[in-house]
């Protein structure tokens, strides 16, 4: 299977799945994304890989990233995307293009981040609360994430996403910085 047929079975099945927990009709979410029938239907069977703004439009009147639309499968709490598995959404012959690094749901404040950790540095963190997202990418170096025990080595290129609501760290065990973008998402109050 490609990694388009891939995406498209995944946009299948996620796309119904959302619609059916929303509680939305074909034509209802038709109405909402402001899309036809017809080509949620096709989505829903796998029949059609729907342009990236269509994508768009049919994720926000979920109320869902595009990334969990697209999401391949609900994995576990940390997810790591390697650099080779990021997706390229659109590209042109001059070598233009825009790539999801990773994403993830929790409505609330959003934060982003640029850290450095030299050789031998860590960062722990207390668990945050209920909700709090944490996505991060790896400009350069390798970084040990780790969350609730458990370490990850995340390269440079790679990104990944974890729930924060466990303890967490950062630890940098080799032999060059580590540079990183990470963005902190924070469930709104209720």
């Amino acid at each position: 299977m490609t990694d388009l047929d891939q995406l498209t079975q995944a946009l299948a099945r996620n796309l119904k799945r959302w619609r059916t927990e929303r509680g939305y009709t074909l034509d209802a979410l038709a109405a909402r994304a402001g899309v036809s029938r017809g080509m949620i239907i096709q989505i829903e069977q796998a029949r059609t890989n729907p342009s990236v703004g269509t994508t768009v439009k049919i994720a926000d009147a979920l109320g869902v990233s595009i990334t969990t639309l697209l999401d391949y499968e609900q994995g576990p709490q940390v997810r790591i995307v390697a650099p080779g598995q990021a997706v390229r959404m659109w590209s042109t012959e001059a070598g233009s293009y825009t790539s999801l690094l990773v994403g993830g749901e929790a409505p609330g404040p959003f934060e982003m981040w640029d850290w450095r950790l030299v050789p031998g540095d860590e960062s722990a963190s207390d668990p945050h609360p209920p909700g709090t997202v944490e996505l991060l990418h790896v400009r350069s170096g390798t970084l040990t994430l780790v969350v609730d025990g458990a370490t990850h080595e995340v390269p440079a290129g790679a990104s990944a996403t974890f729930e924060a609501k466990v303890p967490h760290g950062y630890r940098n065990d080799g032999t060059e910085p580590v540079e990183m973008t990470m963005s902190v998402i924070i469930q709104a109050a209720r």
